[in-house]
């Protein structure tokens, strides 16, 4: 090609002939067929593509739909470079994919010398270029790291409420406890007083057995009632002390009247006392370690969510259990569960994807937190699996009211939300959409009516070479 081309085309008329020679002397002629793929959306935007003749359709993705964006086809339109304006940044993309319309030819600048050239040429411009770029990028990266910071603040909030339940319930268990070990060594005391045998305590603790296996009052609140007061009544009349205190305990465990009688026959009038105390305080103390047992249950599964939803230690891209990350972030977002129903349809038995689970975890912390904001914290969450040959689906659906056709259209837009300042993840559909598609070779699309919306999440069993 010759520099008279460039004198011609809009984009490069403004130069002398020496800045002409130089951008050809930098650049390669590029032929190009109709239906040719030359640069792809979200890849490294390293080539400046400027038209010479034919035509170039630019396009994008949003959702399952390929949105045409324009058509250059004038000498001189162009494309691409930008990170001539970015430094070493390789996270700087294309904004759309570029595929030929008709057969043509283009004039194809690195995007390192675009920037050394624009630099000696215009300083004053590329200045302000840069300027403009990093700014709009500055602000880009401070309010998606804000979002994320109210987003993460809100979800340690939750959690910090989730963990606060189990863990003052053990510590009034613990000092429950306290009292109740207290209470066993001096019934201990009592019983050695009233010198019972050892088979009277072979036998004493046989009927402690039998009321640890013994069943509630049949009836409920109301029976226990009644149980408690003939059984505080008959030990009344036997002259035991505190048999008040004794006699709830007795009932809720399952013993009655006649039990008792049996440990007067075995141990005396005498020890009566102290042996009932002794068996009420066994029975407290196993019911407290097992309150122990739940609530640290609890919260180390608690740890344990956290752990996999947050993919400590563990390598970005790797082997997982999808259903795995499902249950882990419902155990995080459980704080805003309290009044919704979930419901889990995990058909497919797949065990293993490859994929980054952090993120797709993200996509699951959006996906539901919006379908719990669509319900308006009430109502019923269902995600379900179902697999084929070839993909993994996670549907997620809510009964709230559905978007509305306005949002439809616009909810993959970057930076869209519906929600209030402070609200919500601070993960847009945008870059859930992302990360399904461009990080995991997926799709995301959803359905809407006025009963709810249901979300579809597609993911490739199995991955090719293209991004790891």
């Amino acid at each position: 090609m010759s520099a008279d081309e460039l004198r011609d085309a809009f984009l490069t008329s403004g130069l002398t002939d020496a800045q002409r020679a130089e951008l050809l002397a930098v650049g390669v002629e590029r032929t190009f067929t109709a239906g040719e793929l030359l640069f792809v959306e979200g890849e490294p935007s390293d080539l400046l593509w400027i038209v010479l003749d034919g035509a170039i359709e630019l396009s994008r993705r949003s959702g399952t739909e390929t949105i045409v964006l324009a058509t250059m086809s004038t000498p001189g339109q162009w494309a691409g470079g930008l990170r001539a304006w970015g430094g070493d940044d390789e996270t700087i993309g294309y904004r759309a994919t570029g595929r030929g319309v008709t057969d043509g030819r283009c004039l194809v600048v690195p995007s390192d010398e675009l920037g050394r050239l624009v630099g000696e040429w215009f300083p004053f411009g590329k200045h302000m270029i840069v300027g403009i770029w990093q700014t709009v990028r500055g602000i880009e990266a401070m309010a998606r790291q804000r979002e994320s910071l109210v987003a993460l603040g809100t979800m340690a909030a939750g959690l910090a409420h989730e963990i606060n339940n189990p863990a003052a319930a053990s510590l009034r268990a613990v000092e429950s406890l306290r009292t109740a070990a207290g209470t066993l060594l001096s019934s201990l005391t009592g019983l050695a007083g009233a010198s019972i045998s050892a088979d009277h305590f072979i036998a004493l603790d046989a009927l402690r057995r039998e009321a640890v296996d013994a069943e509630p009052p049949v009836g409920g609140a109301l029976a226990q009632a009644d149980a408690e007061a003939a059984i505080g009544d008959w030990l009344a009349q036997q002259g035991v002390a505190d048999g008040w205190q004794l006699a709830p305990m007795l009932a809720a465990a399952g013993v009655d009247q006649p039990w008792c009688t049996r440990v007067e026959q075995e141990v005396g009038p005498a020890a009566l006392g102290p042996a009932l105390e002794w068996v009420a305080s066994t029975l407290d103390v196993e019911a407290l370690l097992d309150e122990i047992q739940d609530t640290t249950t609890r919260i180390s599964a608690l740890v344990a969510a956290v752990k996999s939803y947050s993919q400590m230690d563990r390598s970005s891209l790797q082997r997982i259990d999808v259903h795995e990350g499902i249950e882990s972030t419902l155990t995080m977002l459980g704080h805003k569960l309290r009044d919704i129903d979930v419901v889990r349809d995990f058909e497919c038995q797949i065990e293993e994807l490859e994929a980054h689970p952090g993120e797709l975890n993200q996509v699951w912390t959006n996906l539901i937190d919006n379908a719990i904001d669509a319900m308006a914290g009430r109502g019923t969450l269902t995600v379900a699996t179902r697999c084929d040959e070839a993909n993994l689906v996670v549907d997620i659906s809510d009964t709230g009211h559905g978007m509305p056709a306005d949002v439809q259209h616009r909810a993959f837009e970057p930076f869209f939300t519906t929600k209030d300042v402070g609200k919500g993840t601070g993960l847009g559909l945008d870059i859930s959409r992302r990360i399904v598609s461009e990080r995991h070779g997926g799709e995301i699309t959803f359905d809407s009516g006025p009963a709810g919306t249901t979300v579809h999440v597609r993911l490739p069993r199995r991955r090719g070479d293209e991004d790891t």
